[in-house]
Order: C-alpha cells, then structure tokens, then sequence
C-alpha cells in the first residue's frame, strides 16, 4: 500500500481559539454519552406510557450503544477523508434530529428507530472529537491535559446521567430526556462553524463496506449471544450460531482488510503495543463501569427502594472523582506518561469489585457510598491514557481511525458489560432482596478480573520494548516527524 502522507500544517490557533474547540469537543460527548445511562431512569415510565414489553425496552437501550460501538470506527475513517468539521457538524445535526424524533415518538418501535438515529449521529462525533482536538492542541503536554479534561466531561457524563435523568423524569417527564438535547445540539453547530478549522487527512481513504459489515457481524454476533444467553442458556442452537456467526467476521476481517489499499481497520496499527493496549484496557475498563451503573442503579432502586433521583444521587461521590481525577491524569500522562494512571485505576477496580462482594440488602449507605469511591477513582484514572495512548505516536493521518478505534473500544466495552451483567443478575431481579446481591457477586468477581488485567496491561504496555513497538508501527504509515507524540 502506498504510505499516507500527512496534512499540511496549519498555523497554530490562540489559546483562547483552542479553548473553545475543546468546549465544543467536550459538548459533544456530554450528549453522546449521557445518554447512553440517562434512559435507564426513564425506562419504567416508557414501558408504562407505551406498555412496552421487557424485550422492548432493552432495545431502546441496546440499540443505541450496539450502533455506537460499530460505526464509530467508519466515522473515523470518514471524517479523514471528508474533513472533521464537516463530519462533525452533520453528526450534530443528526443526533439533534434523532434527539427530536424520541422526544415526539407516539411509539415504542418509533422510539427504538429515533435512537438508531441518535447513534448514527452519535458515531460522528466523539472520535471525529478527539482527531480534531489532536489537530489542534499540537504540544504533547497540552494535548494531554486537554484530552484529561475530555475523559473527565466523557466520566462525568456517564455517571451524572442517572441524577440528571431521574431529575428530570420526575419534573418534566421522559420526553424531556430527549428534547434537552436539541438547543444544546444547535449551539454546538453554531459554534463549530465559527470556531472549528477544518482538517483531514491528505490522501482520501476510501469507504470498505465488507469491512463494515464484517465489524458489525461481530460486535452484534457477541452481543447477540450474550443477551439471549440469560434465556436460552449457552448450549441453544441460536447463541451458538451467533458465536460462530461472530468467529467467522473476525476470521473475515483478518482474511479481508489486509488485502485492501484502504481498509476500515487498519489492521497495522496493532503492531504498536501500547495501541492494542488501550484498545483492550477501554473494553476491560468501560466493560467494568458499564457493570457497575446496570447493577448498582438495580440495588439501588429494587433492593433498596430508593426512588430514581434518590439513587442517582448516591452516584454522585464517582461523578466528583471523575472530574477531579481525569485532568489530574491527564497531566500525569502529559509529565511521566500512562503506566502509573492505568495501574492505579486497575487496582482501584479490582479493590471496588472486592469491596462490593460484602453488600446486601441492609449495609448502611455511608458504607455502600465509600465503595462506590472506588468505581469513580478507576473511571477518573483510565481515560486519559487511553485516549492519549490511542492517538500518541501514530501519523496525524491516521488520526481519525485510532481515535475512533478507541472510542468503539469504551462503547462496545459499555455494551458488554451490561450485557453480561444482565445475564449473571436477570433471574435475580424479580426476587430481589438477598437473592439479588447474592447473584451479582458473579458481577464483582468478574470485575476484580477486569481491574487485574487492566492494571497488568498497564504495565507491559508502557515498557521500552512496547515503546519501540509504537516506533516501529509509526514508521509503516509515513517518517515519525508527521506522528503525533
């Protein structure tokens, strides 16, 4: 294949210019991702409006982060091709559009359809972000903070969902959950036209259905099997053959990509270690994280019987770690680089999932609260070095895709792990009581797994000889001097 060459460089925008990029960058995701935990609250009162059956509203969950997790990485590409501000501004619109279309939905089915469309335009906006926010912040320590603060809005976003959505389904209804979204949407477009410079990658990639396709076979083979696993149990001939279903497009992609000029995943970029690293640690983290939420708003609300709000609010100690943590990562990662951060929120999960073997029903809140500490410390801590690892050494060029490989990483790890949290407690729910937190000590084990592995990646990755790794994948694209570093 030919070697990508990078974009000319464009003078160096004020710092005041920049700022507002990454405020624009960070709206971005407070939308995306805040909806992805935001419904979860809204859930019993769409089922009782629509009398929406279980399966239903799983899809209006589901739908949007599976769409997520397996178009975010055609985003990417695309927006290297096409031009970052251009994708970013129409994924914008069509999350506001979709956003417009849930609140106004007069059905369960038109629901789950507006949020396929919230998602795909979801898709084009946090890895398109962070490409963009790697153009523009070109010192390595500033990049860093800036990212530092990205993954703290990303944290925030996800854990004060269930308080801003309890909140408002209580005073303004479901609906309001969606229509919020609009104005926000709108200024963000405002502001990106005036403020955003363009920029995208000098030779057009060109757009890889098979390979898209391949990718989503995958993503939703597993997330498939995993789901109807709680029902019909693992040996059933349907999740049987959605595992196989899901082997053979991990086969094609391995078969297919490499033979393309310019494939969907480029594939060489796993030649870095600290690459596939941050790949992995954003599926074992966020998979962890998206465990912990789908479970604890359970406890919270089925076995303690705290109303919505009242449980959201109990979440409110991780949203604070979040934002005090993640610029503190970030410029941990900026000074001394990404092992001590990713050590420190594998330990701090692995210690949460310990933690949490010992709740039940009766452990007095202050007890419950100081485990939750835990979960907010490992959230705050990893998204930094994962963005940063992500994009750092890698040619401007290829910028979108890594980003937009990471950010896939964090969804699909998101839908993972309320997939298999779900089959570990589902048959518990209706019980609830000691039953409940009996079953989802399965959940706490396997995120003391999680935190070990993340922390042990944490380790191997960041060593000379994964470094040199990063050096030697770079130069496959095009001469370091146009890498990011």
């Amino acid at each position: 294949m030919s070697q990508l060459m990078a974009p000319s460089a464009s003078p160096e925008l004020s710092r005041r210019r920049r700022l507002l990029v990454l405020a624009l960058c960070c709206t971005s995701m407070v939308v995306v991702v805040m909806d992805i935990s935001v419904v979860n609250v809204a859930l019993p009162a769409i089922g009782r409006e629509f009398q929406a059956s279980v399966s239903e509203l799983q899809w209006t969950v589901d739908a949007y982060t599976l769409m997520l997790g397996s178009f975010l990485v055609m985003a990417g590409s695309v927006a290297d091709r096409a031009g970052r501000r251009l994708v970013f501004r129409l994924g914008l619109a069509t999350f506001g559009l979709g956003s417009l279309a849930c609140s106004l939905a007069p059905g369960i089915d038109w629901l789950i359809a507006a949020r396929v469309l919230q998602a795909a335009g979801g898709t084009m906006l946090n890895p398109v972000a962070i490409a963009i926010m790697a153009a523009t912040f070109l010192d390595r320590a500033e990049r860093a903070r800036a990212i530092g603060v990205f993954g703290a809005v990303s944290g925030l976003a996800l854990a004060l969902g269930p308080i801003l959505g309890g909140a408002l389904v209580e005073g303004l209804g479901w609906r309001a959950i969606f229509w919020v979204n609009v104005p926000i949407v709108a200024v963000a477009i405002l502001g990106t036209t005036l403020f955003v410079p363009e920029s995208r990658a000098a030779r057009a990639r060109r757009f890889d259905p098979v390979g898209q396709a391949l990718v989503f076979l995958v993503l939703s083979g597993v997330v498939f099997a995993i789901i109807e696993s709680g029902e019909l149990g693992w040996a059933s001939p349907l999740v049987l053959a959605l595992l196989a279903a899901a082997a053979a497009g991990v086969l094609g992609i391995l078969y297919y990509e490499p033979r393309r000029a310019d494939p969907l995943l480029e594939l060489r970029l796993f030649r870095s270690v600290p690459f596939s690293a941050a790949i992995v640690t954003a599926l074992l983290a966020l998979c962890g994280f998206g465990a912990f939420l789908f479970v604890t708003t359970l406890y919270l609300q089925d076995v303690r019987a705290m109303t919505p709000l009242r449980a959201g609010l109990c979440l409110l100690p991780v949203g604070i770690l979040i934002v005090l943590l993640s610029p503190a990562a970030g410029r941990m990662v900026g000074e001394r680089g990404p092992r001590l951060p990713l050590v420190i929120s594998g330990a701090a999960l692995a210690l949460g999932g310990l933690a949490s073997l010992w709740l039940g029903p009766g452990t007095p809140l202050p007890v419950v609260l100081g485990t939750f500490v835990l979960f907010g410390v490992a959230q705050g801590t990893v998204n930094p070095p994962i963005s940063n690892s992500a994009v750092s050494g890698m040619p401007v060029a290829m910028a979108g895709v890594a980003a937009s490989l990471a950010s896939a990483g964090r969804q699909t790890g998101t839908t993972l792990g309320v997939a298999i949290s779900g089959t570990i407690v589902g048959s518990a729910v209706a019980r609830g009581g000691t039953a409940f937190t009996h079953a989802e000590r399965g959940v706490w084990w396997l995120m003391i797994a999680l935190g070990v592995s993340s922390a042990a990646l944490g380790i191997i990755s960041t060593g000379p000889r994964a470094m040199d790794s990063a050096a030697r994948a770079a130069t496959l694209f095009e001469p370091a001097k146009n890498s990011l570093q």
